[in-house]
């Protein structure tokens, strides 16, 4: 049985939507954030006491992305991924490791800045620079957008869980408002899969684990 930690809405639910979507068996594992300061039993499963964390007998993985490829391949016969064989290859790769290197890497800092740190320490100008530099950075997937269903392969895939969990942080961060229309349509397209709304379900419904 694989086990999931997962803080809600955390990147702990690019492989809990993954999970969904492929129909795989899990233990959801849900925690406080952030765990390394309110759990801290979690430091023994994961000593960075960081979210996600993904056990699958000695595997141990603690990157979000890397999860869903991991999933996809290991368990779900390829269906999330894109072969290298196929047009859309680089594609997919690319998508994949944007939604985290470049989309979701700003946004923590404007979590953070805005929200985490004690009101002394928040810094309204970081937050602010950092939200313009992830509304920047959705140009370039706007285009793909006004031609294309998804950002790889026209179809459904890993990539698109990677970048559509930074549109679901940015929502939660009050910055969707600021979405060019294709991103826009596309993270309305999203929202309306029976994985993301079952990943949804699951985070809601389960009982904390610490």
């Amino acid at each position: 049985m694989i086990t999931l930690y997962h803080c809600r809405d955390a990147r702990s639910f690019r492989p809990l939507w993954a999970l969904e979507e492929l129909g795989i068996d899990y233990d959801l594992k849900l925690l406080p954030f952030p765990p390394r300061f309110l759990a801290r039993e979690f430091l023994e499963e994961n000593p960075l006491g960081t979210i996600p964390l993904l056990v699958d007998g000695q595997t141990r993985m603690t990157e979000s992305a890397a999860m869903i490829e991991y999933l996809s391949v290991r368990h779900g016969q390829g269906r999330l991924s894109v072969g290298p064989d196929e047009p859309g290859y680089g594609a997919y790769l690319n998508g994949l490791h944007f939604g985290e290197a470049t989309l979701t890497f700003p946004q923590t800092l404007v979590l953070r800045y805005s929200r985490l740190e004690p009101e002394e320490r928040r810094n309204p100008q970081v937050a602010a620079d950092y939200a313009r530099w992830f509304l920047a950075r959705l140009k370039g997937l706007d285009l793909i957008l006004k031609d294309h269903e998804h950002v790889a392969a026209d179809r459904f895939t890993g990539a698109d869980i990677s970048i559509a969990y930074a549109l679901l942080l940015a929502t939660s961060l009050e910055l969707s408002g600021d979405f060019p229309p294709a991103v826009a349509a596309y993270w309305s397209r999203m929202r309306e899969r029976d994985g993301f709304k079952r990943a949804l379900a699951a985070q809601s419904g389960a009982a904390p684990s610490i």
